[in-house]
């Protein structure tokens, strides 16, 4: 009697047809999936915190002292915040007026002595007639009960999308209550002859990723304080809001200072007109914030820590948006400083294999 063998190609075909299902079901339960992976990403920014505290109360205490503490300073923001921005959005509303009047009377006649183009007028009460007029002679009762029922639907979505974020905190303390027991799963699990490379690996990535997003924070704020107080300073009414946009924004290297500047000198010519003097003060603002950081916040609080050239952000930013839109935009540089330290690795096991030594080669490089 001789044993029973699987086929080596059946034996792939059969992993790749199961890998291929699985990840097939992930991405069906991906909104299921979303709120434990946003828990999951929070819960390891937040342990490191939860661990100092660990060493002097019970870790179950640590995690609601770093949830209150969040709380207090998320509620301590927004009572901060929350009316000056209120009182920004109502001036921009007020303005709205002034700034249509301003494109009818100074607008068209610049573009139009610069230009050929003659642009139209712009009439509120025409619009708001003509919206209504359009809506009465192509929407029929049961276009509106069709409309009130994706109403209705949108909204039981948003309901369900509320109810996914609400469990996201309640993961993210089961996440951080099991995490050293997780990990210490995970690393068992890894084969004995690779664990310690494996453990080294993971570290040096937990470290970039740790140093990026605590530096890119502290740039962030600084970087929109920076901009709000000058922009306010100048005298710009909407420069509070416009600044902490920027601010924000900068998280995506130079969408920041490009959102902002714009934003800005838009805002400056509809409050002081094409005075060049004002606008000049505005654009060095974003200049004087632009050197700023590329030469004090980004070289202090960044450093070389993702170990990327300014060509491969751009080219990670620019990769991230095409593959992901705006979420890729937002994680290229973690996941391009991951990356990193797995090319040092790689690079470096190359650097001592017998193939770069010369000691063996491929067949197909070997001299006849």
């Amino acid at each position: 009697m001789y044993p029973h063998k699987i086929d080596p190609f059946f034996r792939r075909l059969f992993i790749l047809v199961a890998l291929c299902i699985f990840v097939y079901a992930l991405f069906l339960m991906k909104g299921v999936i979303a709120p434990f992976v946003a828990a999951f990403i929070l819960a390891y920014f937040l342990n490191p915190t939860v661990s100092k505290l660990s060493i002097v109360m019970p870790r179950i205490l640590a995690i609601s002292v770093v949830y209150i503490s969040c709380i207090v300073v998320a509620a301590a923001l927004i009572i901060w915040l929350v009316p000056m921005l209120w009182a920004q959005l109502q001036l921009l509303w007020e303005s709205l007026p002034q700034i249509i009047s301003w494109y009818n009377d100074t607008g068209r006649a610049w573009i139009a002595q610069h230009t050929d183009n003659q642009l139209l007028p712009l009439d509120i009460d025409l619009i708001s007639n003509s919206a209504i007029a359009y809506l009465q002679n192509n929407y029929q009762v049961s276009d509106a009960q069709g409309i009130i029922k994706q109403i209705f639907t949108s909204g039981m979505s948003a309901a369900n999308n509320i109810g996914l974020a609400v469990m996201v905190p309640i993961l993210t303390f089961y996440f951080l209550l099991g995490w050293d027991k997780r990990l210490e799963t995970w690393r068992i699990a890894i084969p004995k002859p690779y664990t310690k490379k494996v453990v080294s690996i993971a570290k040096d990535c937990d470290r970039a990723l740790m140093n990026f997003a605590k530096g890119q924070l502290l740039v962030m704020l600084l970087l929109g304080a920076i901009y709000a107080i000058q922009l306010q300073l100048i005298g710009l009414q909407l420069g509070l809001i416009i600044g902490i946009m920027a601010g924000i924004a900068s998280f995506v290297p130079y969408l920041g200072f490009g959102i902002g500047i714009i934003a800005a000198l838009i805002a400056g010519v509809f409050q002081f007109g094409l005075d060049w003097v004002y606008l000049g003060l505005i654009f060095a603002a974003f200049m004087v914030g632009q050197a700023v950081e590329g030469y004090i916040l980004q070289p202090l609080l960044l450093g070389d820590k993702i170990g990327l050239s300014p060509l491969w952000v751009i080219f990670a930013v620019l990769a991230g948006a095409s593959l992901f839109g705006f979420v890729g935009m937002l994680i290229a540089l973690p996941v391009s400083a991951v990356i990193n330290v797995l090319f040092h690795y790689a690079y470096e096991a190359y650097l001592g294999s017998e193939w770069h030594k010369g000691q063996r080669q491929l067949p197909l490089w070997e001299d006849e």
